[in-house]
């Protein structure tokens, strides 16, 4: 079969994925500690006959042909650049639903196979990246850089292909665009949770800091201030800054002239490590809050001590040993279990997302009865499934999928994410 023979492994230090692959090339991947490096992947001469000999047999891309053929997926992931500390844990958790698919049979008896493309963190790489996709694709996984993510979005609509984004910038469904669906919760859901927090907080003056180069972090700023007054909250001051950002001493002097009550922070990357690590020695007392961005061990390992007492907003599915015994439990204990065992830290927010978006993708081909993009496209629109990040409701107006009920407020203590009282009344 064709989706067992054609089959790569990546490896480094900590960075070891196993999945089958349509298209065998040279792929950049970083490794932790050790920089850069390219990793080669051959293919054998009886693979690459076989595969000669299926081209030569022609057939219609994305025609949904079944049987025995494999189910392609391209994912776009940013593997190196500025979003490498997401994209790699994306890229961790969709080889691990895919190996856990294939290794119980598959979607209909197909195995998936695994075409993965590095954007580089840059948009015009993930342009690039799509092009070389989409013709051999049933199906895109999209990148977690939401400015990556936002320039291949007129290709899928051009091209009209089911893609899976792992990004939760708010233009990706509004409007609604046909074929594509996002993983996490939207920036604006995670505004609204953090406001819902506020306001069970007695928090009623907030200080918004925001990165302007972010599609992510100026849809929360928005989704912010747009709903602030439902819930009571004043949002002032407000400050700006870009993703090259390296000091934030003045924002931290114009909220500490304020009346301010909490200083919530839109930011990926760099930029929040740098910010908790000032905003611990600026003497500031109020509550520091930030958002899934920063839900992984991969800002809680460099911003260290100084993220002790911080409130993140996350996933359920990151907190999920405080969730009761249940569908969700059992959901966020499958991934948790065996991304524990193969990395040997638990599964952070872009890990939840990577692993969601494969399910979510495998059960709308299931429901489907095949690849045609079309009538996925269809079963995704209408599909209800509970995965680690909680359980998805799309409908032809709603392509987000995910409410509040889905977002834990927590604090950091001792190095963990734990629920505030306020979410672990949620949780019950």
């Amino acid at each position: 079969m064709l989706g067992s023979s054609l089959t790569a492994v990546y490896r480094t230090p900590n960075f070891d994925v196993s999945a089958p692959v349509h298209l065998i090339e040279e792929v950049v991947v970083r490794g932790t500690g050790q920089g850069l490096r390219t990793l080669s992947r051959t293919l054998s001469i009886a693979t690459l006959s076989l595969a000669i000999t299926l081209a030569a047999c022609g057939g219609d891309e994305g025609s949904g042909a079944g049987g025995d053929d494999p189910i392609r997926v391209g994912q776009i992931v940013s593997l190196t650049g500025n979003y490498s500390p997401l994209g790699t844990e994306n890229q961790k958790s969709v080889a691990l639903a895919v190996d856990k698919i294939n290794a119980d049979g598959g979607v209909g008896g197909r195995k998936i196979e695994l075409t993965v493309r590095d954007d580089k963190s840059l948009p015009d790489q993930a342009v690039l990246a799509f092009n070389e996709l989409k013709d051999d694709s049933d199906a895109i996984i999209g990148s977690p850089f939401s400015n990556s993510a936002l320039a291949t979005i007129p290709l899928v609509d051009r091209e009209e292909i089911p893609y899976i984004s792992l990004t939760p910038a708010d233009e990706q469904i509004n409007p609604v665009h046909p074929y594509v669906f996002v993983v996490p919760a939207t920036s604006a859901t995670y505004a609204e949770a953090a406001l819902q927090y506020f306001q069970a907080s007695k928090l009623s003056k907030v200080a918004l800091a925001y990165d302007t180069k972010s599609s992510y972090a100026v849809a929360g700023a928005k989704g912010l201030q747009a709903k602030a007054g439902q819930y009571g909250v004043t949002v002032n001051p407000i400050e700006e800054f870009q993703t090259t950002a390296t000091e934030f001493s003045a924002i931290f002097t114009h909220v500490r002239s304020s009346d301010a009550q909490a200083l919530m922070v839109w930011a990926t990357g760099a930029p929040a490590v740098a910010l908790t690590k000032q905003y611990a020695a600026s003497g500031l007392k109020i509550p520091l809050v930030l958002t899934g961005a920063q839900a992984s061990k991969l800002f809680l390992d460099p911003a260290g001590p100084a993220a002790e007492g911080v409130v993140i907003a996350s996933s359920v599915g990151v907190v999920g040993e405080y969730l009761p015994a249940g569908e969700l439990k059992t959901a966020v204990d499958e991934l948790t279990t065996a991304f524990t065992a193969k990395y040997g830290y638990p599964p952070p927010q872009f890990a939840q997302d990577g692993y969601s978006g494969v399910k979510l993708l495998a059960a709308a081909i299931e429901k489907a009865g095949g690849t045609d993009r079309a009538k996925v496209r269809d079963a995704l629109e209408g599909l209800s499934l509970t995965t680690p990040n909680g359980t998805y409701a799309y409908s032809a107006a709603n392509h987000s999928g995910l409410t509040t009920d889905f977002i834990a407020i927590n604090m950091v203590q001792a190095g963990k994410f734990v629920p505030t009282e306020f979410s672990q009344e949620k949780l019950k």
